[in-house]
Protein backbone atom coordinates (compact mmCIF):
# COMPACT_ATOMS: atom_id res chain seq x y z
CA UNK A 1 0.00 0.00 0.00
CA UNK A 2 2.83 2.34 0.85
CA UNK A 3 4.48 1.77 -2.54
CA UNK A 4 1.18 2.50 -4.34
CA UNK A 5 0.79 5.74 -2.45
CA UNK A 6 4.39 6.72 -3.20
CA UNK A 7 3.95 6.05 -6.89
CA UNK A 8 0.73 8.03 -6.90
CA UNK A 9 2.49 10.95 -5.26
CA UNK A 10 5.30 10.79 -7.81
CA UNK A 11 2.92 10.83 -10.76
CA UNK A 12 0.90 13.56 -9.12
CA UNK A 13 3.99 15.72 -8.70
CA UNK A 14 5.09 15.10 -12.30
CA UNK A 15 1.66 15.98 -13.62
CA UNK A 16 1.47 19.08 -11.46
CA UNK A 17 4.89 20.34 -12.57
CA UNK A 18 4.64 19.20 -16.19
CA UNK A 19 4.87 22.76 -17.64
CA UNK A 20 8.14 23.31 -15.75
CA UNK A 21 9.53 19.95 -16.88
CA UNK A 22 8.64 20.60 -20.53
CA UNK A 23 10.12 24.11 -20.35
CA UNK A 24 13.43 22.82 -18.99
CA UNK A 25 13.55 19.91 -21.46
CA UNK A 26 12.92 21.83 -24.66
CA UNK A 27 14.78 24.89 -23.38
CA UNK A 28 17.94 22.84 -22.87
CA UNK A 29 17.56 21.24 -26.32
CA UNK A 30 17.14 24.69 -27.89
CA UNK A 31 20.25 26.01 -26.12
CA UNK A 32 22.24 22.97 -27.30
CA UNK A 33 21.04 23.53 -30.86
CA UNK A 34 22.01 27.22 -30.81
CA UNK A 35 25.47 26.42 -29.45
CA UNK A 36 26.01 23.58 -31.94
CA UNK A 37 24.80 25.43 -35.04
CA UNK A 38 26.01 28.96 -34.38
CA UNK A 39 28.71 29.07 -31.68
CA UNK A 40 30.84 25.92 -32.04
CA UNK A 41 33.48 25.92 -34.78
CA UNK A 42 33.19 22.97 -37.21
CA UNK A 43 36.19 20.62 -37.17
CA UNK A 44 37.16 18.60 -40.27
CA UNK A 45 39.30 15.49 -40.46
CA UNK A 46 41.56 14.20 -43.23
CA UNK A 47 43.19 10.77 -43.06
CA UNK A 48 45.93 8.90 -44.84
CA UNK A 49 47.31 5.37 -44.52
CA UNK A 50 50.81 3.96 -44.72
CA UNK A 51 51.93 0.34 -44.81
CA UNK A 52 54.86 -0.84 -42.73
CA UNK A 53 56.65 -3.93 -44.12
CA UNK A 54 60.16 -5.27 -44.35
CA UNK A 55 61.68 -5.29 -47.81
CA UNK A 56 63.33 -8.58 -48.69
CA UNK A 57 65.54 -9.77 -51.50
CA UNK A 58 63.98 -11.53 -54.50
CA UNK A 59 64.78 -15.06 -53.29
CA UNK A 60 63.33 -14.70 -49.82
CA UNK A 61 60.55 -12.31 -50.79
CA UNK A 62 57.98 -15.09 -51.04
CA UNK A 63 58.60 -16.33 -47.49
CA UNK A 64 57.03 -14.02 -44.92
CA UNK A 65 57.18 -15.55 -41.47
CA UNK A 66 55.27 -14.75 -38.31
CA UNK A 67 58.45 -13.34 -36.84
CA UNK A 68 58.65 -10.84 -39.69
CA UNK A 69 55.09 -9.67 -39.09
CA UNK A 70 55.71 -9.41 -35.35
CA UNK A 71 58.83 -7.38 -36.01
CA UNK A 72 56.83 -5.00 -38.17
CA UNK A 73 54.17 -4.64 -35.49
CA UNK A 74 56.80 -3.73 -32.94
CA UNK A 75 58.17 -1.13 -35.33
CA UNK A 76 54.70 0.42 -35.62
CA UNK A 77 54.72 1.38 -31.94
CA UNK A 78 58.02 3.15 -32.54
CA UNK A 79 56.71 4.82 -35.68
CA UNK A 80 53.72 6.17 -33.74
CA UNK A 81 56.12 8.20 -31.63
CA UNK A 82 58.37 9.20 -34.52
CA UNK A 83 55.52 10.61 -36.64
CA UNK A 84 54.53 13.11 -33.94
CA UNK A 85 58.09 13.89 -32.88
CA UNK A 86 59.77 17.27 -33.47
CA UNK A 87 62.16 15.58 -35.92
CA UNK A 88 59.22 15.14 -38.32
CA UNK A 89 56.85 17.95 -37.40
CA UNK A 90 59.50 20.69 -37.45
CA UNK A 91 60.23 19.86 -41.08
CA UNK A 92 56.50 19.71 -41.84
CA UNK A 93 56.02 23.12 -40.27
CA UNK A 94 58.84 24.60 -42.37
CA UNK A 95 57.58 23.02 -45.59
CA UNK A 96 53.97 24.12 -45.18
CA UNK A 97 54.81 27.61 -43.84
CA UNK A 98 51.41 27.99 -42.17
CA UNK A 99 52.69 29.63 -39.03
CA UNK A 100 52.10 26.46 -37.00
CA UNK A 101 54.72 25.19 -34.59
CA UNK A 102 55.59 21.53 -34.11
CA UNK A 103 53.58 21.49 -30.85
CA UNK A 104 50.54 22.97 -32.59
CA UNK A 105 50.79 20.41 -35.37
CA UNK A 106 51.09 17.58 -32.84
CA UNK A 107 47.79 18.63 -31.20
CA UNK A 108 46.06 18.18 -34.57
CA UNK A 109 47.52 14.74 -35.42
CA UNK A 110 46.53 11.31 -34.19
CA UNK A 111 48.17 8.02 -35.21
CA UNK A 112 46.62 4.59 -34.77
CA UNK A 113 46.61 1.05 -36.13
CA UNK A 114 43.64 -1.28 -35.75
CA UNK A 115 43.66 -4.97 -34.81
CA UNK A 116 47.46 -5.22 -34.76
CA UNK A 117 47.61 -4.56 -38.48
CA UNK A 118 50.65 -3.27 -40.32
CA UNK A 119 48.69 -0.24 -41.57
CA UNK A 120 49.14 3.09 -39.83
CA UNK A 121 46.22 5.52 -39.92
CA UNK A 122 47.29 9.16 -39.69
CA UNK A 123 44.42 11.56 -39.05
CA UNK A 124 44.57 15.35 -38.91
CA UNK A 125 41.83 17.62 -37.55
CA UNK A 126 41.55 21.27 -38.46
CA UNK A 127 38.95 24.00 -38.89
CA UNK A 128 39.61 23.93 -42.65
CA UNK A 129 39.42 20.64 -44.52
CA UNK A 130 42.01 21.49 -47.19
CA UNK A 131 44.53 22.48 -44.52
CA UNK A 132 43.96 19.14 -42.79
CA UNK A 133 44.60 17.39 -46.13
CA UNK A 134 47.83 19.30 -46.69
CA UNK A 135 49.11 18.55 -43.20
CA UNK A 136 48.26 14.82 -43.44
CA UNK A 137 49.97 14.36 -46.80
CA UNK A 138 53.02 16.39 -45.81
CA UNK A 139 53.45 14.43 -42.57
CA UNK A 140 53.44 11.18 -44.52
CA UNK A 141 55.90 12.44 -47.12
CA UNK A 142 58.34 13.78 -44.53
CA UNK A 143 58.02 10.61 -42.46
CA UNK A 144 58.71 8.41 -45.49
CA UNK A 145 61.69 10.57 -46.41
CA UNK A 146 63.19 10.66 -42.91
CA UNK A 147 62.62 7.09 -41.73
CA UNK A 148 65.56 5.53 -43.68
CA UNK A 149 68.04 7.83 -41.93
CA UNK A 150 66.33 7.59 -38.54
CA UNK A 151 65.78 3.82 -38.41
CA UNK A 152 68.15 2.60 -41.14
CA UNK A 153 65.22 0.87 -42.87
CA UNK A 154 63.09 1.63 -45.90
CA UNK A 155 59.81 -0.11 -45.19
CA UNK A 156 57.13 2.59 -45.45
CA UNK A 157 54.70 2.76 -48.38
CA UNK A 158 51.79 5.15 -48.80
CA UNK A 159 48.55 3.24 -49.25
CA UNK A 160 46.05 6.06 -49.62
CA UNK A 161 46.88 9.77 -49.44
CA UNK A 162 44.33 12.29 -48.20
CA UNK A 163 42.20 13.64 -51.04
CA UNK A 164 40.78 17.19 -51.24
CA UNK A 165 36.97 17.43 -51.23
CA UNK A 166 34.73 20.36 -52.12
CA UNK A 167 31.83 19.48 -49.81
CA UNK A 168 33.52 17.79 -46.88
CA UNK A 169 31.39 17.25 -43.77
CA UNK A 170 32.76 18.18 -40.35
CA UNK A 171 33.21 15.40 -37.84
CA UNK A 172 32.24 17.65 -34.94
CA UNK A 173 30.26 19.09 -33.41
CA UNK A 174 27.63 16.37 -33.74
CA UNK A 175 24.58 18.61 -33.74
CA UNK A 176 21.93 15.91 -33.31
CA UNK A 177 23.91 14.23 -30.54
CA UNK A 178 24.35 17.52 -28.69
CA UNK A 179 20.62 18.23 -28.98
CA UNK A 180 19.80 14.76 -27.67
CA UNK A 181 22.15 15.27 -24.73
CA UNK A 182 20.57 18.67 -24.06
CA UNK A 183 17.11 17.08 -24.18
CA UNK A 184 18.04 14.41 -21.64
CA UNK A 185 19.85 16.85 -19.34
CA UNK A 186 16.93 19.28 -19.54
CA UNK A 187 14.50 16.51 -18.64
CA UNK A 188 16.63 15.50 -15.67
CA UNK A 189 16.90 19.10 -14.46
CA UNK A 190 13.16 19.65 -14.93
CA UNK A 191 12.22 16.54 -12.96
CA UNK A 192 14.72 17.44 -10.24
CA UNK A 193 13.34 20.98 -9.94
CA UNK A 194 9.79 19.63 -9.86
CA UNK A 195 10.50 17.42 -6.85
CA UNK A 196 12.61 20.12 -5.18
CA UNK A 197 9.83 22.71 -5.46
CA UNK A 198 7.30 20.16 -4.24
CA UNK A 199 9.51 19.38 -1.25
CA UNK A 200 10.01 23.07 -0.39
CA UNK A 201 6.32 23.93 -0.85
CA UNK A 202 4.82 23.68 2.67
CA UNK A 203 1.64 25.66 1.98
CA UNK A 204 -1.78 24.08 2.62
CA UNK A 205 -3.92 24.09 -0.49
CA UNK A 206 -6.42 21.23 -0.32
CA UNK A 207 -8.43 19.27 2.25
CA UNK A 208 -6.01 16.39 1.75
CA UNK A 209 -3.16 18.63 2.87
CA UNK A 210 -5.10 19.55 6.01
CA UNK A 211 -5.89 15.91 6.77
CA UNK A 212 -2.26 14.87 6.35
CA UNK A 213 -0.97 17.83 8.38
CA UNK A 214 -3.36 17.46 11.34
CA UNK A 215 -3.88 13.71 11.07
CA UNK A 216 -7.59 14.30 11.59
CA UNK A 217 -10.56 13.43 9.38
CA UNK A 218 -12.34 16.13 7.38
CA UNK A 219 -15.92 16.67 8.66
CA UNK A 220 -16.90 19.65 6.55
CA UNK A 221 -15.92 21.93 3.72
CA UNK A 222 -16.46 25.61 3.02
CA UNK A 223 -17.43 26.05 -0.58
CA UNK A 224 -15.61 28.78 -2.48
CA UNK A 225 -17.62 31.93 -3.26
CA UNK A 226 -16.95 34.45 -5.99
CA UNK A 227 -16.69 38.18 -5.44
CA UNK A 228 -20.01 38.83 -7.16
CA UNK A 229 -21.79 36.22 -5.06
CA UNK A 230 -20.21 37.62 -1.91
CA UNK A 231 -21.32 41.18 -2.77
CA UNK A 232 -24.85 39.98 -3.52
CA UNK A 233 -25.04 38.13 -0.19
CA UNK A 234 -23.93 41.20 1.75
CA UNK A 235 -26.41 43.37 -0.12
CA UNK A 236 -29.28 40.98 0.62
CA UNK A 237 -28.34 40.85 4.29
CA UNK A 238 -28.46 44.64 4.47
CA UNK A 239 -31.89 44.77 2.85
CA UNK A 240 -33.46 42.15 5.13
CA UNK A 241 -33.73 44.29 8.34
CA UNK A 242 -35.24 47.20 6.39
CA UNK A 243 -37.85 44.95 4.82
CA UNK A 244 -38.72 43.51 8.26
CA UNK A 245 -39.24 47.06 9.65
CA UNK A 246 -41.51 47.99 6.74
CA UNK A 247 -43.63 44.87 7.22
CA UNK A 248 -43.95 45.66 10.94
CA UNK A 249 -45.12 49.22 10.22
CA UNK A 250 -47.74 47.95 7.81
Amino acid sequence: MEETISLQEIFKTLKKRMPLILLCTFGAALIAAIISFFLMTPIYQASTQVLVNQKKDTVAQQQVTTADIQSNLQLINTYNEIITSPAILTVVSENLDMGLSAAQLKSKISVSNSNNSQVLNISVQDETYNIAVDIANEVVEVFKEKIPSLMNVDNVNVLSPAEPMENASPIKPSKLLNMAIGLVLGLMVGVGLAFLLEFLDTTVKTEDDVEQLLNLPIIGLVSPISDSEFAETISSQRRSPREAVRKAEV
